[in-house]
């Protein structure tokens, strides 16, 4: 059901010093931040050859950001993202064998201008993971 790994996404406390790091330090690609008030982050994607890298920060007062770096201060992994082909035939099938997806289970569009899900950490081994239809 799944592909390709999209992206791993990283919190971050300071998205300006993490851009730097990963441009200057690891001589990655990194692009503009862009807000997503949908998701309540703003986002910055950074380019590998194989895969992406999403930097995350709040975006407002009720960004789940806010209460992960809360909890984490100094920043971390948040969630690693799966692309599928069709969205709510993998919703379904997952629905089915008891998983839990987050919100309403209707797939909302994503940074990429995709649909999207999230399903429940303690569903795959305290892992929250993002599904994206490409």
């Amino acid at each position: 059901m799944i592909g390709r790994l999209n992206h791993v996404a990283i919190a971050v406390p300071d998205l300006e010093a993490a851009s730097a790091q990963y441009r200057d330090t690891l001589g990655a690609k990194v692009n503009p931040p862009q807000d997503e008030p949908d998701h309540g982050v703003t986002v910055v994607f950074i380019e590998l050859p194989n895969t992406k890298i999403e930097l995350l920060y709040p975006l407002g007062e009720n960004s789940p950001i806010a209460g992960f770096l809360e909890k984490n201060p100094a920043g971390g992994i948040h969630h690693i993202c799966y692309e599928v082909d069709d969205i709510l035939a993998a919703r379904d099938k997952l629905k089915e064998a008891g998983a839990r997806v987050l919100g309403t289970g209707e797939p909302k569009i994503g940074a990429h201008g995709k649909p999207v899900l999230f399903l429940h950490p303690k569903d795959f081994n305290g892992t929250l993971v993002e599904l994206e239809q490409v």
